[in-house]
């Protein structure tokens, strides 16, 4: 059962990253911060998956904003089970950080309802991207390193 848990690992390790660091950021709420941990403890090379991750979380934000871009309040409440109460959250964090919120979209709850608001806000698109690939270049970055570390 471990042997073929292993060659599963080695076979998929960067495409079931890359699916599930992107549905992370959309629709199922999962993390990957376990996958994370269990490539880089497995030899996986660090800045690849880190790479990887980043990559698959961004372009499932990138999906949350497009979704907020079309104003489909409906979608974001039954899909992305979002609440009004969490938007709200997300509003104040707009409020308070402006756009600098965006590098908080890795924090569990508000994180998801943020890059929609950035969309529901019709944020520049090219700013939306560059605070969220820091923001997430910088978790996967942590997380890679704790695990290696250890």
């Amino acid at each position: 059962m471990l042997e073929q848990l292993a060659a599963n690992i080695a076979d998929y390790g960067y495409i079931s990253l890359f699916i599930t660091s992107f549905l992370a950021s959309t629709v199922l709420p999962l993390g990957s911060e376990a996958l994370v941990i269990l490539l880089i403890r497995s030899d996986f090379n660090f800045m690849l998956v880190v790479s990887v991750a980043t990559i698959g979380n961004y372009l499932g934000a990138c999906t949350s904003y497009y979704i907020g871009l079309k104003g489909r309040i409906d979608i974001i409440e039954k899909y992305l089970s979002i609440s009004k109460k969490n938007l709200g959250r997300a509003d104040d964090w707009f409020k308070r950080y402006g756009s600098y919120a965006l590098l908080f979209t890795w924090v569990p709850v508000v994180g998801d309802a943020i890059t929609v608001f950035g969309g529901i806000l019709k944020l520049n698109f090219k700013i939306f991207s560059v605070y969220v690939i820091i923001g997430k270049l910088a978790r996967y970055a942590v997380i890679a390193y704790a695990a290696a570390s250890i």
